[in-house]
């Protein structure tokens, strides 16, 4: 999923994990930030791309997709209130997804039929499958900033940092 602007002259790809601290953190913490300052003024693109570390993560992931149906932003708020949610996500994971389902429009049938589509499941898993063989992607977070690869957490300014060389080229 991607926001910002496609002709931005930076583009940042996270790859991300709803079970992963560090990427909630990221999320809480340094995202909205850097949507502020730089996505929605044009400058970068966002790519967020799924990289499940468990089962948990997986079906909080195809919550989100089931969720946003192909629009960024609802995806993205749902990735919001998953990663807010994330410690009663880890140890009350079923009643986690019907309530994040439910602030979002979604019968309790609706979060189960989401959760057993078994096309979705294999579309996220062939996509990390792609990410570890292709992109060697090994751990969350793992961001990419214009192809360069940035592992770990990471505060705002340490990102602006890598982001305000490239603006001046």
């Amino acid at each position: 999923m991607a926001i910002g602007s496609e002709n931005a002259p930076i583009t940042i790809t996270e790859y991300s994990s709803m079970s992963c601290p560090h990427c909630a953190a990221f999320g809480q913490n340094v995202f909205p930030m850097l949507r502020s300052k730089y996505i929605d003024t044009g400058k970068v693109r966002f790519v967020f791309r799924e990289f499940p570390l468990d089962i948990k993560a997986a079906a909080a992931s195809i919550l989100a997709r089931c969720i946003g149906k192909g629009d960024s932003e609802k995806y993205l708020a749902a990735v919001e209130m998953l990663f807010k949610l994330q410690d009663q996500l880890m140890t009350q994971t079923k009643a986690t997804l019907l309530y994040v389902g439910r602030q979002h429009g979604m019968s309790e049938e609706d979060v189960k039929t989401c959760e057993e589509d078994k096309a979705q499941f294999d579309k996220l898993n062939a996509d990390q499958q792609y990410a570890v063989r292709e992109v060697k992607i090994a751990a969350t977070p793992t961001f990419f900033v214009n192809g360069m690869r940035l592992q770990g957490s990471m505060s705002f300014e340490e990102l602006e940092e890598r982001i305000k060389p490239l603006l001046a080229k």
